[in-house]
């Protein structure tokens, strides 16, 4: 099978082409024809060993795609041969025509959903769903910030909130992501690269009970004084360290917590794909797709998945 592999950390122009064997399953595990792939951050950072990330190699990246089961092995139950799936933390690398992925980790692709658009679902959606409900008990009437509203989990989180019935305010660095978050149904919009874009929320009476934050390294300190009583900032990414003052939070009674994929279990994981489920079979959660690339421009799509600006999501096409 054609495969992007990379021989030992380094940047995404190390990526090659390369054919390699289909790779074989177990009895516990699933064999996916790749329709397409998911580019998510953090392929780029087990690609360069960065951020306490780690791999073997040769190294074929991707943790998210969508495709077709081929292949079951004898202990799976609940999926058939031919039918369409999605999956995330597979076992060995979605940019390529197979992967081997866990049976726990995989699940049925809303059949309004293309492959593409299922390569969005993995880590955006599941993301989006821990941080505003796992992580900071998100209900109806909640006023909530996205702060950094317009890459892919982005997106996902603000879909999730307004389907919830919550009072969503999102923040974009550019015309263009504000644009794209009033076609998504957002009302209030801030530029979070204006100086002070915070201060109207920067008091009890105004501030969010959620934050969903995606730079936390570089706002997490305003982010604080913009809470209101009881407030939670939900920590999804962050490139580096930042100074606070836990002061912010006594006198909220407010709380940080930070959200991590890895450490959501199975079962978990099964209950936020059944919730997801419908409504994107509804049409109410639609993945948007910024661009889309060949297999053999994986490295592209690695440098640009880190880029300021984004606008969606990533993916590579395989059949």
């Amino acid at each position: 099978m054609k495969a992007m592999q990379i021989k030992d950390y380094g940047p995404a122009s190390d990526l090659s082409l390369v054919d390699t064997k289909t790779p074989s399953i177990n009895d516990d595990q699933v064999l996916v024809q790749i329709g397409a792939a998911g580019v998510n951050p953090v392929d780029t950072y087990i690609r360069s060993g960065t951020n306490n990330y780690s791999t073997t190699f040769p190294h074929t990246p991707g943790s998210d795609g969508a495709g077709t089961i081929v292949e079951l092995g004898a202990n799976v139950t609940g999926f058939e041969v031919g039918q369409r799936v999605y999956f995330s933390r597979n076992l060995t690398g979605s940019s390529a025509e197979f992967a081997a992925c866990a049976a726990t980790h995989t699940y049925p692709l809303a059949d309004a959903l293309s492959f593409e658009e299922g390569a969005c679902v993995g880590i955006p959606y599941t993301t989006a769903h821990r941080a505003l409900f796992g992580r900071a008990n998100g209900k109806a009437g909640d006023k909530v910030l996205v702060h950094g509203a317009t890459g892919a989990v982005g997106i996902a989180t603000v879909q999730l909130a307004l389907a919830a019935g919550m009072e969503v305010v999102a923040s974009s660095g550019t015309t263009a992501g504000a644009d794209l978050l009033r076609q998504q149904g957002v009302k209030t919009i801030i530029m979070h690269n204006e100086a002070d874009h915070l201060a109207p929320y920067q008091s009890l009476e105004t501030g969010f009970d959620i934050i969903i934050e995606m730079l936390a390294n570089h706002n997490l300190d305003q982010d604080l004084k913009a809470l209101a009583f009881g407030g939670c900032v939900s920590v999804v990414g962050n490139r580096g360290t930042v100074e606070i003052n836990p002061r912010d939070l006594m006198a909220r009674d407010a709380s940080v917590v930070g959200v991590a994929l890895a450490n959501v279990k199975p079962a978990e994981l099964t209950l936020i794909a059944k919730s997801l489920r419908p409504l994107f079979e509804k049409g109410v959660l639609k993945p948007v797709i910024r661009h889309s690339y060949p297999l053999t421009e994986l490295a592209k799509a690695h440098e640009d998945v880190l880029k300021s600006g984004a606008l969606g999501n990533l993916v590579i096409r395989i059949n």
